[in-house]
């Protein structure tokens, strides 16, 4: 009996975290890091990090560029997570769940971070977070009648558009930022826009569902 229980256990938790799982997880982890690279107090403690001077004038420290890499990575395994569990036949609602809180972490941590550390505008990061709290609420009401939204094209179109801007914005703008030309400002905002769009529109497709009784 004791070891029946044992392989089931065994079993659940292979399932729970399939291949495509593990991936989402690392965007998870890579998340955290991200944060603890951008908020540990290394001033305080006397660690001076490298910084550098591009073109005379664009002040940029190692911790962006490199926290900037790191996000690149987190961003493509939101792309191959979802890919590899299509392909395989690993979709699981542990793993809808997981992708989600993990797209959360990986944008709107980084959001709020970048806002108050001067280097995106807090407008971009509230709507996003209001946006976000919003659809989430919807997607719950819906779910509990039985009922689910899908996901729709300018949602992707959304998330494209802010990671790239996230990107750019930690990157310092560059190489845009040598002309003149604020990419990554012009990306956020677009992609801000493309939110509350996608929001309303969640929420005239929930909206039936809602009024139903």
């Amino acid at each position: 009996m004791m070891i029946s229980l044992r392989i089931k256990s065994a079993t659940k938790l292979e399932v729970l975290m399939n291949k495509a799982n593990k991936i989402t997880m690392s965007r998870i982890i890579l998340s955290i890091v991200i944060m603890i690279i951008l908020l540990f107090p290394f001033d305080s403690l006397g660690i001076d990090l490298p910084s550098y001077i591009i073109n005379g004038n664009i002040y940029v420290e190692l911790k962006y560029i490199v926290a900037g890499v790191l996000f690149i990575i987190a961003s493509l395994t939101d792309f191959f997570d979802g890919k590899i569990a299509r392909k395989y036949n690993m979709v699981t609602e542990f793993g809808k769940m997981i992708d989600a809180i993990s797209d959360k972490m990986l944008t709107n941590s980084l959001l709020v971070i970048l806002a108050c550390q001067g280097m995106v505008s807090p407008v971009i990061a509230v709507v996003f977070i209001v946006r976000d709290i919003i659809v989430d609420a919807i997607k719950m009401l819906v779910g509990n009648k039985g009922k689910a939204v899908a996901a729709i094209g300018i949602a992707k179109l959304k998330t494209a558009t802010l990671m790239l801007g996230l990107v750019f914005s930690l990157f310092y703008n560059l190489p845009f930022e040598l002309i003149g030309i604020n990419v990554a400002g012009f990306l956020l905002i677009i992609s801000a826009i493309l939110s509350v769009v996608s929001g309303f529109k969640y929420f005239l497709m929930a909206k039936p569902y809602i009024d139903a009784k």
